[in-house]
């Protein structure tokens, strides 16, 4: 199927969203060094939703997710083509405020990063930087509470964020992020390094936060992908006449449908085991 039949069906799904459109992705390419890692991608993304990436390693998951908060801006050879509308306004035009863009759009990583401060740090840090004005000791209390970690640090608010347990760090870094109140959760494989406890923990925190956030996550498990995902994008790689690879967007639908009746063959043999 060509790119532009691609974009029809893409379009096609997108009449079926029903919320409010959050981000519209129109066209985005990224270049590395010059060399294409992504080809033009199109998605109209609705707010309040669980969005799910799952594809092969290099596929251009993780590139098209730092696209949402310009983290690429972030990496010297990276080079972001076409526009990318976030409630209508192309985050991708030079007039754009990245920096208050990723206050609006936190991200969560693959592996926990919590800062080397205490974990009462780890929350206030980033509001007082950036003139919170309200009561700080209530906002770390409410962001540990939200992401169902306050009951096992509440005593121990001045010791090291570093000396938590791996998934104790994970949902400290989500506190980091929504005690700053943003629209959009970003999150890469936030699952990848946790165990099976710690995985169930932090899902459950999706399902309950999507009803004030929005959450795009990238992950290689596609039972978490089913489990939680309200909407599945599946990506693939691409080698030209060349030899090069680049990633592309080859299906986006509401996961059950993604799952359970496929467009695009690729797709059925990626969510069947056949490769990836």
């Amino acid at each position: 199927m060509t790119q532009n039949h691609n974009k029809i069906k893409l379009d096609n799904d997108a009449k079926s969203i029903q919320s409010k459109l959050l981000f519209d992705v129109e066209g985005i390419k990224v270049y590395y060094s010059g060399l294409m890692a992504l080809q033009s991608v199109y998605m109209k993304i609705p707010d309040k939703q669980i969005i799910s990436l799952i594809g092969p390693s290099g596929c251009g998951k993780s590139t098209i997710l730092r696209c949402f908060n310009r983290m690429n801006d972030l990496i010297p050879e990276a080079k972001v083509e076409g526009i990318l509308n976030y409630h209508n306004q192309n985050i991708y035009d030079k007039s754009f405020n990245s920096v208050k863009l990723r206050l609006q759009v936190g991200m969560v990583f693959q592996r926990p990063n919590p800062f080397s401060k205490s974990i009462y740090e780890n929350i206030a840090f980033a509001p007082r930087t950036n003139g919170y004005k309200g009561n700080l000791d209530e906002l770390v209390e409410q962001s540990l509470k939200r992401a169902a970690i306050w009951d096992e640090v509440k005593d121990k608010l001045k010791s090291k964020a570093t000396a938590l347990s791996g998934g104790q760090q994970q949902r400290l870094c989500i506190a980091r992020a929504i005690a700053m109140k943003p629209d959009v959760l970003l999150m890469d494989e936030p699952c990848s390094s946790l165990d099976p406890i710690s995985t169930r923990q932090v899902e459950e925190l999706c399902l309950e936060f999507k009803e004030q956030y929005s959450i795009i996550m990238v992950t290689h498990n596609m039972q978490q992908a089913l489990r939680i995902a309200d909407w599945t994008a599946f990506f693939n790689t691409e080698t030209d006449d060349l030899g090069k690879q680049s990633g592309k967007l080859v299906e986006f639908s509401p996961t059950e449908q993604l799952f359970g009746s496929p467009v695009i063959k690729a797709t059925e043999d990626y969510i069947h085991g056949r490769f990836g």
